[in-house]
């Protein structure tokens, strides 16, 4: 009988990429995989770090899989494994740890271990992680849309942010490997590929290549049959002009873009070290409008950093009001262990940060619905999704710009770009489709 082999992965487009690829590994090295939830060798946890709570959510799953079967091996790897070595080893339920590399190599280890043999944990130290390690896509659980990653890694250094030393420093694919699986996945049926990297917009900048990310985009627009092609985060700092005309330009590139904003108080940005002021922030939103007038512009802002005050709080209201965001994701701040943020004075108090957070959350529900309203009673394609709304039963899909449909129609359109009449605002997050016959 095969070996069994189960996963489980938290966090970001990045680690979904890697576990799709190591899943890969695993079935070419003849194991069966099988749901988390079921009897598996071998559990492995692809593990997240950027909040306390992402950190402790791997360690509860790790103790989850050892208790349903203790004969089993239970693995962590990824983020948390790499910035906090010592506390992940320290689990008595986790019998071995890999950091954020070589995990192509995973599945020899698993084997030694299953063979009764011992292993050596060997973690690097973040600032050796210096090759992009290669990870290749051959089966696709959705083909509705793929997330390609292009880039590992983040030199920022961001003083709340544990990621550079979870990802180490930046490490870029080279452009025909990427053109190869996006090509590959376009073949299999694949509608919309996604780009994705830890700091995307940071792509080929190791070698000093500042255009590297348009030139990418560039090729990625002329790729035969692919329909749509859209950026995952990026900062505002790393749009050039060129890509702005570039998306503009091509239709192939979907008119929505996330930008975090993280605060709109310069003072809080400073101390956040972000490499931009909200003016700056602004110009660059007010420039790629000027060009994409509909895009949709989603966001992140962190409330209750350290020092937050009712003025600072009130000057990021103005600035997200201002730039009539699509979507504002609130994150309420959590100090993480090895960050600057971490020992930093004035911290807020979680009452503040909870009426800080609800009220940008109110401003965020209004912000939603008025994008929406602009676009009720146009036509739109919409691409289908492969799962219905677990809620309604009824199908659901996205718009190029972003918008989440809720539309009646048979399964045989799933996975299809389908014109739609988008009829009326659903809530805030969803609008009520209709199908164009």
């Amino acid at each position: 009988m095969n070996k069994k082999a189960a996963f489980y992965t938290l966090g970001c487009k990045v680690n979904q990429y890697e576990t799709e690829a190591i899943i890969d590994i695993f079935l070419d090295n003849d194991f069966e995989v099988v749901d988390f939830s079921d009897e598996a060798d071998i559990y492995i946890i692809n593990s997240c770090t950027v909040t306390n709570q992402a950190a402790s959510k791997s360690r509860k799953i790790a103790r989850r899989a050892k208790r349903s079967n203790n004969e089993s091996l239970v693995a962590v790897v990824g983020c948390y494994s790499q910035a906090f070595p010592e506390e992940v080893s320290s689990i008595s339920e986790i019998d071995f740890v890999m950091g954020s590399s070589d995990k192509a190599k995973i599945v020899k280890k698993v084997d030694k271990l299953l063979a009764g043999k011992e292993i050596e944990n060997q973690i690097k130290d973040y600032q050796e992680l210096k090759d992009y390690e290669e990870l290749e896509l051959k089966r696709l659980t959705n083909r509705t849309r793929a997330n390609i990653k292009i880039e590992d890694g983040c030199n920022q250094f961001c003083s709340y942010c544990i990621i550079p030393y979870a990802r180490g420093p930046v490490r870029s694919r080279e452009q025909k490997s990427i053109l190869k699986e996006v090509k590959k996945m376009v073949e299999e049926g694949v509608k919309e590929i996604i780009l994705t990297g830890t700091h995307l917009g940071a792509y080929g900048s190791e070698k000093n290549n500042t255009a590297a990310l348009g030139e990418l985009l560039q090729e990625l627009s002329e790729v035969e049959n692919l329909q749509r092609l859209r950026l995952s985060s990026i900062e505002g700092t790393e749009i050039d002009s060129k890509m702005i005309d570039l998306m503009a330009e091509k239709d192939i590139f979907c008119p929505h873009l996330h930008l975090p904003l993280q605060s709109g108080s310069n003072k809080i940005l400073k101390a956040m070290q972000r490499p931009y002021t909200a003016e700056e922030f602004a110009k660059t939103v007010n420039k790629i409008r000027a060009k994409i007038p509909d895009i949709a512009i989603t966001t992140d802002v962190i409330v209750g950093f350290p020092g937050e005050t009712q003025k600072t709080f009130e000057q990021t209201l103005e600035l997200v009001k201002e730039l009539k965001f699509t979507k504002v994701h609130v994150f309420p701040f959590s100090a993480r262990e090895g960050t600057p943020a971490y020992k930093m004075d004035n911290k807020v108090n979680g009452n503040i940060i909870k009426k800080y957070s609800k009220k940008l959350r109110e401003l965020n529900q209004s912000l939603m619905k008025e994008y929406q309203a602009k676009f009720l009673g146009q036509s739109k394609k919409v691409l289908i999704e492969e799962e219905r709304d677990q809620q309604t039963g009824l199908l659901t899909g996205y718009t190029d710009n972003y918008l989440k449909v809720l539309l009646a129609g048979p399964d045989k359109i799933k996975n299809t770009l389908t014109e739609v009449e988008l009829e009326s605002s659903f809530d805030y997050s969803h609008i009520k489709g209709k199908i164009i016959e």
